[in-house]
């Protein structure tokens, strides 16, 4: 299953033990569905937004002990039983879809954390759920990292979200680099977007960073993965940086060189 269609998540990856997999792509195929049905197509809000309470309708079913009625959601169930996942994660994620539906404009970088506390957060949280690692200090870490790779990815598709008729970069701090959206809309890198970029990218990055020392405190395959999921967005970030913001000609990417180099660094990190 391909990771392209949804960002931070490692879905069918090698290094996932075979015991896992068949929760994990029970989860994806939730998330990846939750999601188009807020972003694809042609329909209209409210319809968007009615499919979405019908598979909150689901998880209510599921934590009152029932049996949901969509197969996809029966199969969810089950992993939830098998793995005993908790079941806010899975709330937040569609909180944060309905959200995408109604809202396209973000006033404060708090409202941006809020987003990915309910958007990217709960993959964190629920991975480590499954490999039983659930004490405060990994949760912690865990939101860190995965707020970061959000931010790092909306930092990515400023370009993409704008189409959208979507901005994740704060309105005070377009309004505070004299950014408008305009410029956005033109692809124009010019006037202070490079030191707007410049703020967001730092921020990303102590938010990685702050959440990084997780990769080494898990073992086995799980803390290889996580110090490789780390390191790509160390690398998108200096990317980013390297261009001065410019996303929309030079949107970055990992290559294989990067990630061979990144599978390097990670397997000597243990």
């Amino acid at each position: 299953m391909s990771v392209d269609h949804y960002e931070n998540f490692p879905v069918g990856s090698i290094l996932l033990p075979r015991r896992l997999r068949r929760a994990v792509h029970a989860i994806y195929r939730f998330a990846r569905y939750a999601d188009d049905v807020a972003d694809e197509g042609e329909r209209a809000p409210q319809e968007r937004l009615d499919e979405l309470a019908a598979l909150r309708a689901e998880l209510d079913v599921i934590r009152d002990g029932g049996e949901p009625s969509m197969p996809l959601m029966r199969a969810l169930a089950e992993a939830i039983r098998v793995h005993g996942l908790p079941l806010p994660p899975f709330y937040d994620l569609l909180s944060a879809f309905s959200q995408d539906v109604v809202k396209g404009r973000y006033e404060s970088f708090a409202e941006v954390v809020d987003y990915c506390r309910r958007s990217a957060n709960p993959v964190g949280r629920l991975m480590l759920a499954l490999y039983g690692e659930t004490d405060p200090r990994s949760l912690a870490m865990s939101d860190g990292i995965c707020t970061a790779l959000q931010l790092i990815n909306f930092l990515q598709d400023v370009a993409i979200d704008w189409r959208k008729d979507r901005v994740y970069l704060p309105q005070e701090d377009l309004r505070r680099f004299r950014v408008s959206e305009a410029q956005i809309a033109a692809g124009d890198t010019g006037g202070r977007w490079t030191p707007l970029m410049l703020k967001q990218i730092e921020r990303a990055r102590k938010m990685l960073q702050a959440g990084a020392p997780l990769g080494k405190k898990l073992k086995g395959r799980i803390g290889l993965e996580l110090r490789l999921i780390v390191m790509g967005g160390e690398r998108i970030l200096q990317k980013l940086h390297a261009s001065g913001g410019d996303v929309f000609r030079q949107r970055p990417v990992l290559t294989r060189r990067d990630w061979a180099y990144m599978l390097w660094r990670a397997i000597r990190a243990n």
